[in-house]
């Protein structure tokens, strides 16, 4: 009997989820597997860039889901570790260990738990992440700036706004004064638009339950006998998984797992044709590194490409997508992104938490540092040694910093020369006062990432008839991030792909358990 065959389409989290997931427990037997990746490398924004012995992880990210299959799927690809790593050792101090579980000294294919501190920047402050009306915040707003903070706050509580664009839920949660100082600049720096024109559905799918009322819950919640084993909301939580070596070093021990069980990996495969027939797809033409085009035909198409270039490859077919339809996909916007990596002999920014870290002086103990302050560009500041030091070449000697700029792909910052990105980085952390000259920084790094964050105006209003077109085909299924133009975490695009694997697997004809995967109020919002 001929094996089922499913063709996917980006070598992503998501991509790669749906391989390994066809093809475990036997699946090889029953289904043809083949994955195509445009790139040589794997993990999408999720990768980790190698670069003169140092590692640079592409926005952060935190293995952590309350979606445990999610969580039992990391820990079987890369145990948890069974030993304490090199910081706490350094540092004397206790580390969250499993039982049995390797060594990191002595092996890469682990995955190290981390604690988890980031902080708001504003004005040359420190801020706890997220905003609250803590004992440090009002220090550094004033006594007439809280008091206003906090009426504007219990306003929104009692008049809620209509929540018919991302200012106003923002407003609804946190005040109109919190919003302007914390929320409103630093939104618009990030989308390159105000938050009155985005939707509020963004708000919804990226900090749902989040508020004062529920940072204060949290607060309230730790000091209970109950309270280690609490939900909190994603934003809340103090501890992570992490990958070693950075989160690339886990998606390429899948890509390695999935040619293990017989799957077929072709990389630097662009895919640009869709072939339609009798409302079914029928085969994707793809161009190979060597310029020569393939034809692939598959019983089953799950695509995790973006949705304008998917429907960019239906109309390079005979038979188009209907001109609404392409109208919708060419106006999804998207904001695109530029890490300027700095290696550095020392931080001017001091610790003053009781965080113990490496380092001397000890540096920061943020994994990530948000500048809210509207005259900077920067938006983040990354600190890699914090995310684990194994992404450092001499951890005790340097730091490892990478700061994160949102841009538009083509425009002045973006077409910047790797020379002229360092410098203004490099301006830009003397004037915060996190080094104190040029001569501080020892090396640098700088990639940019087109098509980072799927963006929630201009047609996105629209996205739901071209969900419904998508859809109507019957063996296609959209999957991750940019393949559902979803803001989605790497752990809800992977439960997209195993909600398309299962769907292939049991036949069952409705997509929507696959785009509701991070839409539904409940799966984030604390209980």
């Amino acid at each position: 009997m001929a094996k089922h065959r499913v063709v996917v389409i980006g070598g992503g989290p998501a991509g790669l989820t749906a391989a390994y997931e066809l093809l475990r427990d036997g699946g090889n037997q029953k289904y043809d597997v083949i994955l195509l990746e445009a790139s040589s490398e794997f993990g999408g924004i999720s990768r980790t860039v190698k670069t003169n012995g140092n590692r640079m992880d592409i926005g952060g990210h935190r293995f952590f889901s309350k979606d445990e299959r999610i969580m039992e799927w990391w820990k079987e690809i890369l145990p948890l570790q069974g030993a304490p790593s090199y910081d706490d050792k350094k540092l004397g101090r206790k580390a969250s260990l499993t039982p049995g579980g390797p060594d990191p000294e002595k092996t890469d294919d682990v995955m190290l738990k981390r604690h988890r501190l980031s902080r708001i920047f504003w004005h040359g402050h420190f801020f706890n992440y997220p905003v609250t009306l803590s004992g440090d915040t009002i220090k550094a707003m004033g006594p007439v700036l809280t008091i206003k903070a906090g009426l504007s706050y219990l306003e929104a509580c009692v008049h809620k706004l209509p929540e018919t664009n991302l200012e106003n839920f923002y407003i609804n949660r946190f005040g109109r004064v919190l919003y302007s100082l914390f929320f409103e600049g630093y939104t618009e720096k990030l989308w390159g638009r105000h938050p009155s024109e985005i939707s509020a559905d963004w708000g919804a799918q990226r900090v749902k339950g989040l508020s004062i009322l529920a940072v204060l819950k949290n607060a309230i919640q730790r000091v209970t006998p109950k309270g280690a084993n609490r939900q909190v909301e994603t934003s809340l939580i103090e501890e992570f998984w992490y990958p070693k070596l950075g989160p690339g070093q886990l998606w390429e021990t899948v890509e390695k797992r999935i040619v293990e069980m017989g799957g077929k990996v072709i990389t630097n495969a662009k895919a640009t044709q869709i072939n339609q027939k009798n409302r079914q797809i029928s085969s994707i033409t793809y161009v190979g590194e060597n310029g020569v085009e393939h034809v692939l035909e598959a019983d089953d198409f799950i695509s995790s490409m973006p949705l304008k270039n998917l429907i960019e490859a239906f109309n390079a077919s005979e038979t188009k997508a209907p001109m609404d339809i392409t109208d919708i996909a060419e106006g999804l916007p998207y904001r695109d992104f530029v890490t300027v990596g700095l290696l550095c002999k020392h931080l001017r920014l001091r610790n003053t938490t009781e965080i113990k870290t490496l380092g001397e002086p000890p540096i920061v103990p943020d994994n990530w540092i948000y500048v809210q302050d509207p005259g900077y560009k920067v938006g983040r500041i990354q600190i890699f040694n914090n995310w684990s030091p194994y992404l450092v070449s001499k951890p005790d000697d340097t730091v490892w910093i990478g700061l994160e700029y949102f841009a538009k792909e083509g425009d002045d910052f973006w077409n910047l020369t790797d020379e002229h990105a360092r410098d203004f980085a490099i301006r830009e952390m003397i004037r915060m006062k996190v080094i104190s000259s040029p001569d501080d920084v020892i090396d640098s790094h700088r990639e940019r990432v087109p098509k980072a964050y799927p963006a929630y105006f201009d047609t996105y209003k629209d996205i739901d008839q071209l969900i419904s077109w998508l859809d109507s085909f019957g063996n296609l299924y959209c999957v991750g991030r940019n393949g559902q133009h979803h803001y989605n975490n790497q752990d809800h695009s992977m439960a997209t792909a195993m909600e398309a694997v299962s769907n292939i697997k049991s036949g069952k004809t409705t997509k929507e358990n696959v785009w509701n995967v991070n839409t539904e109020k409940s799966y984030h919002e604390s209980k």
